[in-house]
């Protein structure tokens, strides 16, 4: 029968093997799956391989970076490469490989070296912007129209952000009085919710496109390090083919961003996006104080030209125009002669007219009159016969609606035997208002009964 081994005893073999067979450090490439620091300050990593071409994982293990030397490691890593360690990123880190007989293989780091974290950055970067330009859409935003005057500006940033309080207050206490219209989607500006927080909003900014002129993604200083979540694909794509322009205002005047690549407009600060967004308005008004200028000197130019040849028409005109009046004069005073002896003639015969009409006038008059006289007195008889007949109908209606509102009365009611429970003032009308122990008041035809819920019971009603 073969040797038979406990899993103790085998475990300590795989050990003793694994460390003949590295006894030294050595370097390892890897890519941070989970990283979590407890409170002790030791980092907890899970680096994992994937397959180039499938995307899937072909290898996992565990690895720790104790908190003294994880204090020395982040933040020179940091620097140099302006990347935070976080999943996601590509390490090669120099490690003893260790085996223990509970926990398994893991991987103690002693060391990072940055510059291979650097040039893998580098590289994702390239093939990302490789992506957008064969997707077409890397200089879309840029191609848009930016309004004339930018006035409805929708903000992605952070309420707290310095930043963003520093836009604010440059475009509202702008030299030139500008009113702007501004709208903060609220965002994380850092940390690994950026891209999906950022998407968040331009999604919501897209449901109300017609209510704004630009778009403004600004954050104020920050790490070099937060610079890195602004290089996203699915981030930089959602920029590139929004409708509308967007100004990114990250603050990093050294490195570009994929996010600042796309954009319409790339500025260094909030404040220098803030300052853009007003010269902006300020051309537009300089364009229409200069257009106005032109349109002065169009139109006097235009009136003193037209004042000469006027000038020139009138010592042509005036000679023509004054015979013209003379000749005219004499024919309307042999035409107001004809005139006036017509007129004569015509009065005389309308006088005889209206003689006439006048005394049939009056005699069909007298005869309407008296006519009307005794029309009105009939309708006066029958205007008082129906008005009594209609006021005692009215009258007993009225009697009738009197009997019922007494009877409608609350206090008839009371009298009746009925009561009105109120609780807080609110009349009740199901056990399901009360709670127990709710103290209540009942209102009798003659007193009021205060009184506490000790049970409910509800009517069964089919």
């Amino acid at each position: 029968m073969d040797k038979q081994f406990t899993l103790l005893e085998l475990n300590k073999a795989i050990q003793e093997q694994i460390y003949s067979g590295f006894p030294n450090n050595i370097w390892i490439i890897g890519e941070i799956s989970e990283l979590k620091v407890n409170r002790n300050g030791h980092c907890y990593l899970e680096l994992i391989e994937k397959d180039a071409i499938t995307d899937n994982i072909i290898a996992k293990t565990r690895a720790t970076i104790w908190a003294f030397t994880y204090r020395m490691l982040r933040p020179y890593f940091e620097s140099v490469t302006g990347h935070e360690l976080i999943p996601g990123i590509k390490l090669l880190v120099k490690a003893k490989v260790e085996f223990h007989e509970l926990y398994g293989l893991s991987l103690n780091i002693s060391d990072i070296d940055p510059n291979y974290t650097l040039g893998d950055l580098a590289q994702k970067k390239a093939e990302i912007i490789k992506r957008l330009e064969e997707d077409g859409v890397i200089n879309l935003n840029k191609e848009l129209n930016f309004p004339l005057v930018p006035q409805r500006i929708a903000i992605i940033s952070s309420e707290n952000a310095a930043g963003y309080q520093d836009f604010i207050n440059q475009l509202e206490n702008n030299s030139y009085n500008y009113k702007f219209y501004t709208k903060l989607f609220s965002s994380l500006m850092q940390g690994t919710h950026t891209e999906e927080t950022i998407i968040n909003s331009l999604e919501k900014i897209f449901e109300h496109e017609e209510l704004f002129d630009v778009v403004v993604i600004i954050r104020g200083g920050g790490s070099q390090a937060d610079l890195s979540y602004f290089n996203s694909y699915l981030l930089a794509a959602n920029i590139a083919q929004f409708p509308l322009p967007v100004l990114t205002g990250i603050g990093h005047d050294k490195d570009e961003s994929i996010a600042d690549l796309v954009a319409y407009k790339k500025l260094k600060t909030p404040t220098a996006v803030a300052e853009y967004i007003i010269e902006r308005a300020n051309n537009f008004e300089k364009n229409l104080v200069n257009l106005r200028n032109q349109l002065i000197e169009f139109v006097q130019d235009k009136t003193q030209n037209l004042k000469t040849k006027l000038a020139s028409l009138s010592n042509i005109i005036i000679p023509s125009v004054k015979n013209n009046v003379d000749n005219q004069n004499h024919k309307l005073k042999l035409i107001n002669e004809k005139l006036r002896n017509n007129i004569n003639i015509y009065l005389k015969d309308q006088n005889n007219f209206f003689n006439i009409s006048g005394k049939k006038i009056r005699q069909q008059s007298n005869y309407l009159i008296l006519r009307n006289i005794e029309r009105v007195k009939s309708y006066k008889k029958e205007l008082k016969r129906s008005s009594l007949f209609k006021l005692r109908n009215e009258a007993l209606l009225l009697k009738n609606s009197i009997k019922r509102m007494d009877l409608l009365d609350p206090k008839n009611i009371l009298k009746r035997g009925y009561s009105i429970t109120y609780h807080n003032d609110k009349i009740i009308k199901n056990v399901d208002e009360l709670n127990l122990e709710d103290e209540i008041t009942t209102k009798l035809f003659r007193g009021r009964i205060r009184s506490k819920v000790g049970e409910k019971l509800k009517n069964q009603t089919k």
